[in-house]
């Protein structure tokens, strides 16, 4: 499932890095391959040879994205003010050349939702965190209606120089936006979009490294997943693993039906795991827990999920 993940990031990485040129059309499949597998083959070094280099990319990276999509939010802000919003109006913005149908519905809450995943992935990383008991809680609570409000308002960004019909054309919803609104300086768009996938490259292989290394811990993988490097402390098999299945899937895999197939099988498991939450907390509500937190907040975690993807 992860590596899945990892391969679709890694060649939307490729494809925007490639873009500048090849414009006006699609970059060479073997280029995108080719440069997709040795970002992949690059971060897993570095997440084998030290934790602290692969968490200063993850934060270096994580502060470029938001600095990205603060830049679309204001100018988006700025053409609103400017009387720019007909895209947003619920006649234009609701406005279907054709029924839905319920297959269609449940296919456009698959698709928005991996744009949102991520918000579980803290979970795999807790033995990591300083303090977990509460850095983990306090985490969750601010960074899931953060990530709500700043991917809320790019989107209403997007809807205030973009119609629905533009939207659903583009490959790529952020370059166009810097196409039409940015002028000379467009170019930050596609450089951002892919600084950005380099960073979720890099968060991937460190949590689903992590999520092996434990199951291969309780019994439920290979043991040599398990171990780790007695110097670097980094679960180098379990990296190894995720680095291998990433690049076969890459050589065999299209982008959108990825996409599709990890949308539908996350939040399968996501569904599976909450009801089994529930379950033991009411069924075992005594049943040693590390970490637990009132049921409302797991509420209003799902809420917010929701709400992302709506």
């Amino acid at each position: 499932m992860y590596p899945t993940t990892l391969a679709v990031i890694a060649l939307t990485f490729s494809n925007y890095v490639l873009q500048p040129a090849f414009q006006n059309c699609l970059p060479p499949y073997i280029a995108t391959r080719l440069l997709a597998t040795i970002c992949i083959l690059f971060l897993t070094w570095v997440n084998c040879s030290s934790v602290r280099w692969a968490t200063r990319i993850q934060d270096v990276f994580t502060v470029g994205k938001l600095l990205a999509l603060a830049l679309i939010i204001v100018v988006g802000l700025v053409q609103i003010c400017r009387g720019h919003y007909d895209a947003l109006r619920p006649s234009v913005a609701f406005e279907f050349s054709q029924d839905p149908s319920v297959g269609q519905i449940a296919l456009a809450f698959l698709q928005a939702s991996f744009a949102y995943s991520g918000w579980n992935f803290l979970n795999y990383v807790t033995e990591e965190v300083v303090e977990p008991r509460k850095n983990l809680p306090r985490a969750i609570y601010i960074s899931i209606p953060l990530v709500t409000l700043v991917y809320t308002m790019t989107n209403i960004a997007y809807f205030s120089s973009m119609t629905p019909e533009e939207l659903l054309a583009s490959n790529a919803v952020a370059v166009t936006f810097g196409e039409k609104l940015l002028g000379m300086f467009s170019w930050v768009m596609p450089i951002s979009v892919a600084l950005s996938t380099f960073g979720g490259i890099n968060g991937y292989l460190f949590t689903s490294s992590r999520l092996c290394f434990s199951g291969a811990r309780e019994g439920h993988l290979p043991y040599l997943l398990a171990m780790i490097h007695l110097k670097n402390c980094t679960p180098i098999p379990a990296l190894l693993v995720c680095c291998i299945a990433t690049i076969v899937i890459l050589c065999i895999g299209e982008m959108h039906n990825l996409i599709n197939y990890v949308s539908f099988i996350n939040y399968l498991s996501y569904g599976v795991t909450i009801a089994g939450l529930l379950y033991l907390r009411k069924k075992r509500p005594n049943l040693a827990r590390p970490i637990k937190v009132n049921m409302l907040i797991h509420h209003l975690h799902d809420f917010l999920g929701c709400a992302a993807v709506l």
